[in-house]
């Protein structure tokens, strides 16, 4: 990331619009990062139903990813759905996104492709003996500004609750990077007053 990048315009692009990819996009949109998440809706979430997710009693996948979106889009992340990135490179202090429609500049990439590590092995990141991509805890690639997420880093734990916690993992440290300290994204009764108002559910 530039050194000259601040919370008010450091750039994300997510690349992945599944549980990971739309997580990591919320928690970064939600704490005023410029986000853009490409997704070509191939995630395995249309083929499940949700009842070992915490907190949700049960739920068809395609209506989880739907209610995913539109959080997503309500906290304003630029989400260019069907349009599929087909490069990703290093461009100064930050990356270049190719599409068939553009390119695109961010500070940040989430890689959050499902199983697919294509693009992570064009950018040379570091490998797993396992054939996963290789991060740490905070799910940063060897290469400083990129991160990996969901089945890209896990060869068999790909239930979606593991996913967004990933997603969200990546998110916040590249929050506590801008803001130069640990950042947390913990919300108390008078933020959701604040951020939803009349809406707010009793």
């Amino acid at each position: 990331m530039s050194n000259e990048a601040t919370g008010d315009d450091a750039s994300v692009i997510v690349i992945g619009g599944g549980p990971a990819g739309l997580s990591a996009a919320l928690f970064t949109a939600k704490n005023g990062l410029e986000t853009t998440l490409f997704d070509t809706d191939e995630t395995w979430m249309h083929k499940a139903h949700l009842f070992n997710y915490l907190g949700i009693g049960s739920v068809g996948g395609s209506e989880f990813m739907a209610t995913a979106r539109q959080q997503v889009d309500d906290f304003g992340a630029d989400r260019r759905q069907g349009e599929a990135v087909t490069a990703v490179s290093e461009a100064g202090d930050g990356f270049a996104v190719e599409t068939e429609d553009g390119e695109y500049e961010a500070d940040f990439v989430v890689l959050a492709t499902g199983a697919n590590r294509d693009i992570a092995d064009d950018l040379g990141v570091d490998f797993a003996d396992d054939g996963t991509v290789d991060v740490g805890v905070d799910m940063e690639t060897s290469l400083a500004g990129v991160y990996a997420t969901g089945a890209m880093v896990r060869a068999e734990e790909w239930q979606a609750t593991i996913s967004v916690g990933d997603g969200a993992a990546a998110a916040l440290n590249i929050l506590s990077t801008v803001k130069g300290e640990h950042y947390h994204d913990f919300d108390v009764p008078a933020d959701a007053e604040r951020v939803f108002g009349d809406h707010l559910a009793e």
